[in-house]
């Protein structure tokens, strides 16, 4: 019997397997797979912390908004309140802490051209607005993951700049929530806005300077005749899409208390006292209205007929009826009100002059507001004028804008022809404007 060589057969076995090389990238394999578990976990979190960010980005912005909405008539500290109220339905603090305290709403104004804001507690111009989720207020955001190697929490901030504006169509221009219905043979000039919600008419033979604006939510539904384009100069150029908020409108019975408030923000300089000088009837003198001073005006019937034998000057007038201007009105550092509501007629007149004749200068401004329409039958002339109507505003032919107009209804404008508007700049500080908000940063 031979015995088995023991020696021999080891070294077999051994070569074999020294020759093997199943099983070889075993080793490689578990290096790769715990590499792209790193990778894979740290995308996991990277895109947690976006979503995150994302949150507290949209939630910035919506405070930040919503903080400079309510500063319109809120102190500082309810419009704060109101805001953060926000954040409780969209990131309570039972599940995420405390991602935004009062301290984070800051007041203040903005330089865009420097891009710095400028903290005011009292600041009504803009505001920034931090959310986080922090370690030291006790809800960073957890790593997953990445805890394996390190990292345990995340610390997250976000900033939301929002800035009030006015814009230029508000100041100077025709803004109707409706049609604007434009006739022939009328001028605007650069920085003048047509601005309609819905949509926009104009004839034939019409000039638009450059820098000039005619906008409506689609361009594309202008109301023109056959070769529109080639007989208005200028208004290829002129259109733009857009779409406004009539918000001085909306808050058109908050406006006139204030202005009828004595020491309102709203009260005019020119006003020397909280009395209200009263009249009744059916025909008023201009001369019987006090000057520097609250003038209320009952009629009998439901219509008063003002008859100029001296300018409106220097005055607040107030009156729930229907309005007549006789002819030759004219409206110097006046604001006139009306309740009526007939949606044409609450105000008419003809040969109407609404403000100063002074070249743009900064005084002289007069304001018509009417809860009804306008109706003007000629020469309508507006020097530093503001309309606000509820109703629809129309005026026939030869109006003059070229020192300051802004036309604002809540119906149609609608104009003849040979009327010459243009943007003023100045002599328009004293009409009413209602706060646009945008993003900042």
């Amino acid at each position: 019997m031979t015995l088995p060589n023991f020696r021999s057969t080891w070294l077999q076995t051994a070569g074999r397997l020294r020759r093997d090389e199943a099983g070889a990238l075993t080793t490689f394999g578990l290096y790769i797979c715990a590499a792209m578990a790193i990778v894979g976990g740290i995308a996991i979190d990277y895109q947690n912390l976006m979503t995150v960010r994302a949150q507290l980005q949209v939630t910035a912005d919506a405070v930040a908004h919503a903080a400079l909405y309510n500063r319109e008539t809120m102190d500082p500290d309810d419009a704060k309140e109101a805001a953060i109220a926000l954040v409780q339905s969209t990131q309570p603090n039972a599940k995420y802490g405390d991602v935004l305290l009062p301290d984070d709403i800051i007041f203040g104004t903005y330089d865009i051209a420097d891009d710095k804001f400028y903290a005011d507690p009292n600041g009504t111009e803009a505001v920034l607005v931090s959310t986080a989720r922090l370690l030291e207020r006790g809800n960073p955001v957890i790593g997953h993951l990445m805890q394996f190697v390190g990292f345990d929490t995340f610390d997250v901030r976000t900033n939301s700049i929002f800035v009030t504006y006015q814009p230029p169509c508000f100041r100077e221009g025709f803004v109707a929530e409706d049609v604007v219905d434009i006739q022939s043979n009328n001028a605007f000039y650069n920085g003048f806005c047509i601005h309609s919600n819905t949509y926009v008419s104009v004839n034939s033979n019409n000039f638009f300077e450059p820098g000039s604006v005619v906008s409506m939510p689609d361009t594309t539904l202008l109301d023109l005749p056959n070769s529109g384009f080639e007989t208005n100069e200028g208004l290829r150029q002129a259109l733009r899409n857009g779409v406004y908020r009539l918000r001085l409108l909306n808050r058109i019975n908050h406006e006139i208390d204030e202005i009828m408030t004595f020491g309102s923000e709203r009260m005019p300089a020119y006003i020397n006292g909280p009395l209200v000088h009263a009249l009744h009837g059916k025909q008023i003198k201009a001369s019987d209205l006090v000057q520097n001073a609250y003038n209320r005006i009952t009629c009998n019937g439901n219509s008063i007929t003002i008859t100029p034998d001296v300018p409106l000057q220097n005055m607040v007038v107030h009156t729930p009826c229907e309005v007549t201007f006789g002819n030759g009105t004219v409206l110097d550092n006046t604001i006139f009100i009306t309740t009526a509501t007939h949606q044409d007629y609450a105000v008419k007149g003809s040969h109407i002059q609404v403000g100063r004749d002074d070249n743009c200068a900064d005084d002289g401004g007069s304001i018509i507001i009417s809860k009804g329409g306008m109706t003007f039958a000629s020469n309508l002339k507006a020097y530093g004028a503001q309309l606000l109507a509820l109703g629809n505003i129309e005026f026939a032919a030869n109006a003059d804008g070229i020192e300051g107009a802004s036309f604002i209804s809540g119906m149609t404008i609608s104009g003849t022809s040979n009327m010459t508007m243009g943007f003023c700049g100045g002599g328009m500080d004293h009409t009413l404007q209602a706060d646009y908000f945008r993003l900042a940063l």
